[in-house]
């Protein structure tokens, strides 16, 4: 088996969702809030990082090949 169960992007992105997870969720147990809360606060924030991380790590290649950019995209040399 060569291929990897999960890409590099994926397991980047869903490491620093947990990692945001539990930051939250331990900050909210250490404010006072309880346990249950703590949980509750900590999947909630990795919930609403996995967007966040997904958008903001972009992906380099697509298929195997370079990443090419949109001729409408910003910064492109698009005339018209």
């Amino acid at each position: 088996m060569d291929r990897s169960l999960v890409s590099v992007r994926a397991a980047m992105v869903l490491l620093l969702a947990a990692l945001a997870g539990v930051g939250a969720g331990l900050l909210t147990v250490l404010a006072g809030n309880g346990i249950a809360a703590g949980v509750l606060a900590g999947l909630t924030a990795a919930g609403g990082a996995v967007p966040v991380f997904n958008q903001v790590i972009a992906p380099d290649t697509v298929h195997g090949r370079p990443a090419v950019r949109e001729a409408g995209a910003k910064g492109g040399n698009a005339r018209g």
